[in-house]
């Protein structure tokens, strides 16, 4: 080959990707979109600095100083080997005491407690004082946003207790949806939201949330329409809300953390935790869950496809003008409901029966429908019983 053939020539030379990313030339960041080499913005190459810097030194490896083992529940320490046994996760370490217990579970650091050990395993009374960002904030709203409460709650602990106060309050405040089933008699009564669905976006917020933001927290919301769990910061290592819903390794921001919910067998590995919301969810009749990463934290969204109760179609006998068609949906099903029952019905059976997920709001749906005169009530107290009036056509 001659000279100018070797000039003419297209040479290529493959060059495997360094590990010190990201990469600069003459003080100006680079890189890789597809086969060219752009620059890189600022936001970007900060971000990406701060996840390599993350990897060896972050908030939940610290030491948390001032903090012995004296202040972990130790009933905790102790349910996290046994329970990792019984899950088939973790091998009988052959010891119950629990700095030996910490040590192996990596949440010491030069023998002395980790921030992470405290967020596993910290008492409610310095938690309180000491580590304000271990908090759920759990929320019923009346309507679509937030403008009036039916249940506020805060809590304060660790990870775990924050859990099962999540949990309790989900059954508290979860809507019932009724289905029936042609090879079955009796209605069939299930909580709207999956409560695994649920759990798994809470145990994802309390394993991937920003615990260096003091004022953090983790927030379960329930609205008429929605159900949302938020965590304080932001999606990492280059998620996007869309790429969380493809395959991808697990990339847990603290895996220590992280590694504790698995070994107590509350989350999945290698990124499945996404999905497995997703099954649970799609499996309850609810469509895919939503995800936003937007001012400072993390959303999941449930929806409902809730069907709207069946209109309620009047006879002339029975017409009402002017008093059925300003009607609100819910108060359309009631007026339905007691048309079709044959005798009049407790309050707690119209709850029962429609799912509605607060006593308090049917309490005042019945009232404004007696005040429109399309229901009475006879009895008083518990012994309250309602019925539809049946009204003649004046004419």
């Amino acid at each position: 080959m001659t000279t100018d053939e070797i000039d003419r020539a297209a040479v290529m030379v493959r060059v495997s990707p360094g590990a010190a990313k990201p990469y600069r030339y003459l003080g100006e960041a680079y890189r890789r979109v597809g086969n060219t080499t752009v620059a890189m913005s600022a936001e970007e190459y900060n971000r990406i600095l701060f996840e390599r810097m993350h990897g060896e030194q972050r908030w939940e490896n610290q030491p948390a100083k001032v903090w012995t083992v004296e202040d972990l529940d130790e009933g905790e320490i102790l349910r996290a080997p046994e329970e990792a046994i019984r899950q088939g996760r973790q091998d009988d370490p052959r010891t119950r005491e629990p700095m030996d217990l910490l040590r192996g579970a990596g949440l010491l650091v030069d023998g002395k407690l980790s921030r992470a050990a405290v967020v596993l395993f910290g008492k409610r009374e310095r938690i309180e004082s000491d580590m304000t960002q271990c908090l759920l904030r759990a929320a019923r709203f009346k309507g679509l946003d937030r403008s009036e409460f039916l249940d506020n709650r805060r809590f304060r602990g660790n990870a775990f207790t924050l859990l099962s106060a999540a949990e309790r309050f989900r059954r508290d405040n979860n809507p019932v949806a009724s289905r029936f089933q042609a090879d079955r008699f009796d209605r069939i009564d299930e909580p709207l939201y999956p409560p695994l669905a649920v759990r798994e976006a809470l145990a994802n917020a309390l394993c991937h949330r920003d615990y260096s933001l003091g004022g953090g927290s983790v927030g379960l919301a329930i609205y008429d329409d929605r159900l949302e769990v938020t965590s304080s910061g932001t999606l990492h290592f280059g998620f996007t809300p869309a790429t969380l819903f493809e395959p991808h390794e697990s990339l847990p921001w603290n895996p220590l953390i992280a590694d504790a919910f698995y070994r107590r067998g509350i989350i999945e590995v290698w990124g499945r935790g996404i999905h497995k919301m997703s099954e649970e969810a799609v499996a309850g009749g609810l469509p895919l869950p939503e995800i936003d990463d937007a001012r400072g934290c993390v959303t999941v969204r449930f929806r409902h496809g809730r069907p709207k109760p069946p209109p309620v179609h009047l006879t002339t006998s029975q017409s009402m003008p002017g008093k059925v068609a300003d009607l609100t949906e819910t108060q359309q099903a009631i007026v339905a409901l007691l048309h079709q029952a044959d005798q009049a019905l407790a309050l707690r059976e119209i709850h029962a029966r429609l799912g509605e997920p607060h006593i308090r709001r049917l309490r005042e749906d019945l009232a404004s429908l007696k005040a429109k005169g399309l229901v009475a009530t006879t009895g008083r107290g518990r012994g309250a019983r309602w019925k539809r009036l049946q009204h003649r056509d004046s004419g």
